[in-house]
């Protein structure tokens, strides 16, 4: 119903903007100008949204090779609704966010945002995705490295007016530091209020937690979930009243802005709004994904083979992350998994795949990711005789990789038969390949290889891409 609604709504703003436009130049679709400010039209015609959020245990994470996140998970949502690709970026900067969505380099902020009128002076908030109080966290025990019989506990703060002459560590430019300013002036004294810039929130609370600094403060949320990794913490005290917390859009985007509203709005009321909530927050069992070793905020791992994967990508000159996701889609990091036609080990070889680049044990992680990578390395010379652009070339690569070179190079010649551009994947070649199944296609006098089930190897390219890009936003 949504990309219903959604197309009606194009056809009207397009309508509207081709009669009002007084410019002779015809904006291609998705073109945006350097002083343009997208709006729903310009997303719309664009087919992405991009959007910035935080790097935390709750908001955005990779766990187990797959990207996950309380908020990651409503911009899919929302993403879906809209009928547009969600292009994700990672920054803790909120300064730097917002310049971005300033000037139109970036569509949304979604992360806990509090509602404040000074933000409202910057960007436009949307309806609220939660409410949380601000908190302070402070050390309720200091640990000991010899045992427990040892704690040492701490006297916390429980009245709000004991916070004078205490020094708090916060997130620069954050909504910490203007709710302490107006705290200071509530208790008629000073309030040393310490903004770090190159520090996320739950780096700070793993600061005080190790009794690096004395205090920060935090949304309450997130503060209970740090609780299971920082038991000698206290997040008791609040310091504020219950704030509404939502995204943020640029005050030139009445369309975006309108758009995320209604969507927010049904959102919350939804099922499936309260799935995504107790998950990232009331879930005990959620919780503690963090603790695993394969979870990319603690453990800084997507599986067991990392450290094999960047030391096989580095004879290669690939990039390791790529080659996690590869694995990820193949086999899930299964090291004998075989597939239903034969293929066998963590990147999936056949077994006449296996032989012809000298993969003695197909089973053994080394050597199947060796070999896979022989193949990606052989797909890649073949491919660059015909696509010069390195970006381009990996998607024909990794379509051959799944269905062979023979199927990628019949839907090339059927891209340029048809007026299209044989070296460009998206919206060229990638729908030939898609509909390599249907007879009109798999029966053309330049087609070698007949038919192919195509939503295949097109999925397969963007699922591994897409996959690949969250590995860049949180590894290194």
């Amino acid at each position: 119903m949504g990309k219903v609604y959604y197309a009606a709504l194009l056809i009207l703003l397009a309508g509207f903007v081709g009669g009002c436009s007084n410019s002779g130049h015809k904006k291609r679709a998705g073109e945006v100008s350097s002083n343009h400010v997208p709006d729903l039209i310009d997303i719309i015609e664009s087919g992405k949204i991009r959007v910035v959020t935080n790097y935390n245990s709750t908001n955005y994470f990779v766990y187990k090779g797959q990207p996950m996140g309380y908020q990651f998970e409503m911009l899919q949502e929302f993403a879906n609704f809209m009928g547009v690709t969600l292009e994700v970026s990672v920054s803790n900067d909120l300064q730097a966010n917002f310049e971005a969505l300033q000037n139109g380099r970036l569509d949304i902020v979604a992360s806990n945002l509090a509602v404040t009128r000074e933000g409202e002076n910057l960007v436009a908030f949307t309806e609220p995705h939660s409410y949380s109080r601000q908190v302070l966290v402070q050390q309720a025990y200091t640990p000991d490295q010899k045992g427990d019989m040892n704690i040492s506990f701490n006297p916390v703060i429980r009245n709000q007016l004991d916070l004078a002459g205490k020094s708090i560590y916060v997130q620069k430019g954050s909504a910490y530091v203007l709710r302490l300013r107006n705290l200071a002036d509530e208790i008629g004294d000073s309030i040393h209020i310490v903004e770090i810039p190159d520090y996320e929130v739950e780096q700070l609370i793993e600061l005080v937690a190790e009794g690096e600094i004395p205090y920060t403060v935090c949304d309450e949320n997130l503060a209970k979930v740090n609780l299971n990794f920082y038991p000698n913490l206290d997040v008791e005290t609040a310091v504020s009243f219950p704030q509404k917390q939502a995204w943020a859009v640029n005050k030139e985007a009445p369309e975006l802005l309108n758009a995320v509203n209604n969507w927010m709005i049904g959102f919350r009321q939804s099922g499936r709004y309260q799935r995504i909530f107790q998950k990232y927050f009331l879930n005990k069992r959620s919780m503690h994904l963090v603790d695993a070793g394969f979870h990319s905020i603690k453990g800084g791992q997507v599986s067991v083979y990392d450290d094999l994967i960047r030391e096989e990508s580095e004879l290669y000159d690939m990039d390791w992350r790529l080659i996690a996701s590869i694995i990820y889609q193949e086999s899930r990091f299964i090291p004998d998994a075989e597939s239903w036609a034969g293929a066998l080990g963590l990147m999936q070889l056949m077994p006449q795949t296996a032989e012809r680049f000298g993969v003695q044990s197909i089973t053994s992680p080394k050597e199947n990711i060796r070999g896979g990578m022989q193949l990606l390395k052989w797909l890649d010379e073949r491919m660059a005789l015909r696509v010069e652009d390195n970006d381009e070339r990996l998607k024909f690569v990794l379509a051959a990789y799944n269905v062979g070179i023979g199927h990628v190079l019949d839907a090339m010649k059927l891209a340029e038969k048809n007026g299209k551009d044989p070296r460009v994947w998206t919206d060229n070649v990638d729908y030939y390949i898609l509909n390599k199944s249907n007879p009109k296609y798999y029966n053309d006098p330049v087609v070698e290889f007949g038919y192919c089930r195509g939503e295949e190897p097109y999925q397969y390219v963007k699922e591994i891409l897409e996959r690949y890009e969250h590995y860049k936003n949180v590894m290194r």
